[in-house]
């Protein structure tokens, strides 16, 4: 049973993913593609305290990565594609899932931050 002043880590990783504030779940936590805003619309909960640095860049890094490697392996496996067509899709393909998921797990640093006290949370 979580005292007064713990709080729910799991909980607000979740919201930070769903880039929703880690306190109350219903503000949103960017006013743009990136920016942190400074406070929740909902509850007040100051969010300029977030300071995430490259963190997110370095974990979507990871996460293209491990998806899109395995794919040229397979798509050379089973098929005999023509080299420049497969750099060229997989690199709009990295592109895409980056953009896409950089602000979700910029989302996960400022709920994890949020619900261990870090930088002034």
């Amino acid at each position: 049973m979580p005292t007064a002043g713990e709080r729910d880590t799991r909980t607000a990783i979740f919201r930070g993913l769903q880039l929703k504030c880690p306190s109350c779940g219903n503000g949103r936590i960017l006013s743009g593609y990136l920016k942190v805003k400074d406070e929740c619309d909902c509850c007040g909960q100051e969010l300029l305290h977030a300071s995430v640095d490259d963190g997110p860049a370095y974990f979507t890094l990871l996460v293209v990565v491990a998806i899109i490697f395995p794919m040229f392996g397979l798509i050379y496996s089973l098929f005999d594609p023509e080299p420049l067509w497969v750099a060229l899709s997989m690199m709009a393909l990295a592109t895409v899932l980056a953009l896409g998921i950089l602000p979700r797990i910029k989302g996960l640093f400022i709920g994890l931050q949020w619900a261990k006290r870090l930088h002034g949370f």
